[in-house]
């Protein structure tokens, strides 16, 4: 059995975003020489995300909004977390809904996905550098 291991690095200029991540995991599972296994891609910080789904701008704006009406940003004196001296009180909540990572099927050298399916990065307090592990197995 193979195991590959590679960091993604993001520094998102603004507090949010969601980034297409598709091509940089498909790259490395090609360094990865896997054709049948699994990929893990998971965010290594705990105020950002990774998950799957449709890369439509629509569908990208109904998750800020969605997000921001769940854990509103404003007032930040409403989270206890913020009291620490931070003001992300909001993102951790927002990576706990979007999610820490996801696994992928590895079929024939391919990510096996079903329609429509990327894999994204949510950045919910960006303005710093922060990592993505991508993690193959199989053979």
């Amino acid at each position: 059995m193979k195991s590959f291991r590679e960091e993604l690095w993001f520094n998102i200029p603004g507090r949010r975003a969601f980034v297409n991540i598709t091509p940089q995991v498909e790259a490395c599972l090609k360094k990865s020489g896997v054709k049948e296994g699994l990929v893990l891609v998971n965010a290594m910080h705990i105020t950002s995300s990774v998950f799957i789904n449709d890369d439509e701008s629509g569908l990208h704006q109904d998750y800020e909004d969605w997000l921001e009406k769940l854990a509103p940003h404003e007032p930040v004196s409403a989270y206890r977390h913020n009291r620490t001296g931070e003001d992300n009180g909001d993102a951790h909540l927002k990576r706990q809904i979007m999610g820490r990572e996801v696994v992928v099927a590895v079929t024939n050298g391919e990510l096996d996905f079903g329609p429509w399916e990327q894999i994204f990065y949510g950045e919910f307090d960006g303005r710093r550098r922060k990592r993505v592990l991508v993690k193959i197995i199989g053979e």
